[in-house]
């Protein structure tokens, strides 16, 4: 039977956990292990001051494997691979099901992705998925076809030219999603705004808030594909690399290389010139 490691940010004990539990359960045997609190928008931070506290739970009832964790999203997963799976590899990592929303840019902060990307780096075909339904009771049930439809494709094939998937579900009832599209991540972010107060100590403080702010106008933009009614689908990756930039840059490379603490003048007129294009 396929080996299925689950886990989370919003905790062991969130929703859409459980939800992820009872779909995969369908396809073979479930290892969760999932932090024992809510760590959303963590990223891909690990722990390395303090110690980790993993305890078995039965949150999920007897026949699922589960361990709650003290640590981040990311922790939980290499924690799992290091000691609890005993040198054993998942056939795939399934991540959330998120409260909210890691379209566009929201996949550098959430706890969520950077747990799947974290089972990815391993070589572990991986997918997050996530509803965009804040809602402390919301109905997941809508995501069940979804995220069954892309765990039987992802055991049954594989993933090429990379193991990491970037799923995303719409808030609508179930007869209003048009289905899932295959998309890029969209050139969209939050524009950040700090609300300043004081404690009843009389101390300042500011409460992170914002707008999230869609400037791409392509259809198969996550963002936009969501809002259109469809389950958005983004093939992911670790690698940060601008390969958009790298070819211009790797011309010149000479440029940079100057000996001796060179300065920009040592490149001449027109190498001078491009340098200043930055």
């Amino acid at each position: 039977m396929p080996l299925i490691l689950i886990t989370n940010d919003d905790g062991i004990t969130a929703g859409g956990i459980r939800e992820l539990v009872s779909i995969a359960l369908k396809y073979g045997e479930v290892l969760v292990v999932a932090p024992d609190s809510p760590q959303s928008a963590q990223g891909h931070a690990i722990t390395i001051e303090s110690p980790l506290f993993v305890r078995e739970s039965s949150v999920f009832g007897e026949g699922v494997k589960a361990y709650e964790c003290s640590g981040t999203p990311v922790d939980c997963v290499k924690i799992a691979k290091s000691v609890l799976l005993d040198g054993r590899v998942p056939d795939i990592c399934v991540s959330g099901i998120n409260h909210g929303s890691n379209a566009a840019v929201n996949i550098l902060y959430s706890g969520t992705m950077s747990a799947a990307m974290e089972a990815s780096l391993e070589g572990v075909p991986s997918v997050g998925f996530s509803f965009l339904d804040y809602r402390a009771d919301a109905d997941f049930s809508v995501c069940r076809p979804y995220v069954e439809r892309i765990i039987e494709h992802v055991l049954e094939n594989g993933m090429e030219e990379g193991n990491l998937y970037n799923v995303n579900i719409p808030n609508l009832p179930a007869e209003q999603i048009k289905g899932i599209k295959i998309c890029r991540q969209a050139d969209a972010r939050w524009v950040e705004e700090y609300r300043a107060g004081e404690d009843p100590r009389g101390r300042p403080y500011y409460w992170l808030s914002g707008n999230f702010v869609n400037n791409d106008e392509r259809e198969d933009a996550d963002a936009n594909a969501l809002q259109a009614g469809y389950v958005s689908l983004v093939p992911s990756q670790h690698d940060l690399t601008n390969y958009a930039s790298l070819a211009r840059l790797q011309g010149m490379e000479g440029e940079f290389a100057t000996a001796g603490g060179g300065t920009i003048a040592n490149t001449g007129v027109a190498g001078k010139q491009r340098l200043e294009q930055f």
